[in-house]
């Protein structure tokens, strides 16, 4: 099983400081992770400083590679 993250940096707000938004980004999902139970098929939209939806993460069972 895998974990995916997929986070679109080409809006102009995580162009300006995508260093940083990635951080924010990836410190409050890593938090929350806790509250699913990470099987294939979990997921959830991530979104930026902004509230603005620039991806998602989710488990992938291998064949869904």
């Amino acid at each position: 099983m895998k974990f995916m993250l997929e986070v679109d940096v080409s809006s102009d707000r995580l162009s300006e400081n995508t260093a940083r938004e990635l951080s924010r980004i990836l410190r409050y999902w890593a938090g929350n992770l806790h509250h699913y139970a990470l099987r294939p098929g979990d997921g959830s939209a991530v979104y930026d400083s902004g509230f603005e939806e620039v991806g998602r993460w989710r488990m992938v069972a291998p064949a869904e590679e």
